[in-house]
């Protein structure tokens, strides 16, 4: 009874964002505790206070292609979209355009950048963000950054990872650049 709940939960996820679920059915016939560990972490990735959803959503957005997942970087991007991020910000942020994007976004999307290449920059960068929306704004764009670069980690161990090469922001491609090194 379990499973098949959790199957038609994943079945109206899949229709909803057009996102292949195929690594989290596997997951499901392996271990149905395995399967409800992962709600956990879905929750996880859902926590947002004290911070605008642009902003936290490039957190997730840098998580995921910092990790190279197309599939889950588009599927982000289409969350985000149904939320009202605008699609100047979503395409500024995947062709990493610093100079596009709006100073909040700005700012989430550079300590982003620092905490993932463990940068000493990120110091001064989490300071900003601390002064910006608190302590919940700083633990809720943590969160968005760590769960963004977790299911493309999982997806890639489980057989499932696809590169990120372009991602449709809007009805347009936008390319997916890698950060300079």
């Amino acid at each position: 009874m379990l499973k098949w709940l959790i199957r038609r939960q994943l079945a109206a996820f899949e229709r909803t964002y057009d996102y292949d679920i195929g690594y989290l059915r596997e997951i499901l016939e392996a271990d149905v505790g395995a399967a409800l560990k992962l709600r956990g972490i879905q929750a996880l990735g859902r926590y947002r206070r004290g911070v605008p959803l642009a902003p936290w959503f490039t957190a997730k957005l840098i998580g995921s292609m910092r990790e190279d997942c197309g599939p889950c970087t588009q599927l982000v991007v289409r969350m985000a979209e149904r939320t009202g991020v605008a699609p100047t910000v979503l395409r500024a942020v995947v062709a990493r355009d610093l100079a596009a994007l709006p100073p909040d976004v700005a700012l989430a999307y550079r300590f982003g950048e620092a905490a993932i290449a463990h940068e000493a920059a990120a110091d001064g960068l989490r300071e900003q963000v601390l002064a910006r929306w608190g302590a919940q704004g700083l633990v809720s764009l943590s969160y968005a950054l760590t769960t963004g670069r977790l299911y493309p980690t999982l997806k890639y161990a489980l057989g499932h990872g696809q590169a990120c090469t372009r991602v449709n922001v809007a009805g347009s491609l936008v390319p997916v650049l890698r950060p300079a090194t």
